[in-house]
């Protein structure tokens, strides 16, 4: 059974005292002018019970109602075809938003129509009990394990995208790389672009550049290989592992930008993410714990 709408119950901060309900809604709660024009023109915007114009100013403590109804939603309901839930490990999970700890070598959405198997398909039939339906937030490459985020109504959708973008999510990863002799910290900034010799890859200064920043710090050194935290300050695709294989310290495992890979498995991980949730603003910090193949190679370097 479909939801036919989603309700909100939120109370105005202290900080939001005596700015206007529109400010409120679009600045502090950073919904998308479509949906507050929506809210507003229908009416599903009440300030302790009542109906009040957007100019009204709030004050902290004041209840805040909102209703979204299928009609605001260019997709309320995605078509995700649910797979089995037996793999699904959930690192935290609110009424707004899940955060999955993705499996290495499963995507994060399908490509074809019909294709399951991928972690929201997984996710979609563990939240088949709640009566709703996971939507894409951002993505993982299909070799990188970790922490990723999925909505569970289409209202915080834009919430978390915006999030995102103006770097309020903070996702952190952990990273092998070849080689040892980085500096301690670093920044890679180099903008990245498509790779018209294979349309898999992706390429420093290709068509299409767009800048690209990632931030790194090293954890520990052994046997030639380097771990790295590693934080993004934009997100784009195969962004980490573009960065380093540009600096000379591909990923260990990388079957696209390392030639001589010492392990079978890429060895990028989502490790962290630190985000505020919706409406509240509470921070909330969710950590993947490392994987199999993480542990496997660092017990192959102790032996070498």
């Amino acid at each position: 059974m479909k939801n036919q709408q989603w309700s909100f119950n939120e109370v105005v901060p202290e900080t939001m005292a005596g700015q206007s309900l529109k400010v409120l809604l679009s600045q502090y709660w950073q919904l998308p002018k479509h949906l507050v024009y929506s809210v507003r023109h229908a009416k599903r915007v009440l300030v302790n019970d009542r109906y009040q114009p957007v100019n009204f100013p709030v004050k902290a403590g004041d209840h805040i109602h909102l209703t979204f109804t299928p009609a605001d939603f260019a997709n309320p309901f995605p078509n995700v075809l649910a797979d089995s839930a037996a793999t699904v490990e959930i690192l935290y999970e609110d009424d707004n938003l899940v955060v999955v700890n993705k499996r290495r070598g499963d995507k994060t959405h399908p490509n074809q129509p019909g294709e399951v198997g991928a972690t929201i398909n997984h996710l979609a039939a563990y939240l088949a009990t709640e009566a709703t339906l996971p939507y894409m937030i951002h993505r993982l490459d299909q070799e990188t394990s970790g922490a990723i985020i999925f909505g569970k109504n289409p209202a915080v959708v834009p919430i978390l995208v915006a999030n995102i973008a103006n770097k309020q999510i903070r996702r952190t990863y952990l990273a092998w790389v070849s080689g040892s002799d980085l500096p301690d910290v670093g920044t890679v900034d180099l903008p990245i672009g498509l790779n018209p010799a294979d349309k898999r890859k992706r390429k420093i200064n290709g068509p299409q550049a767009a800048k690209a920043v990632t931030h790194y710090r090293v954890i520990k050194q052994q046997a030639g290989y380097t771990l790295l935290e590693v934080q993004l300050e934009t997100g784009r695709t195969h962004q980490i592992r573009v960065h380093f294989a540009a600096i000379g310290h591909p990923l260990v495992g990388d079957p696209l930008y390392n030639s001589s890979n010492g392990s079978p498995f890429l060895l990028l991980h989502s490790w962290k993410v630190d985000l505020p949730l919706p409406f509240t603003k509470e921070r909330q910090l969710v950590e993947a714990p490392v994987p199999k193949h993480f542990r496997d190679f660092e017990q192959k370097l102790a032996k070498s």
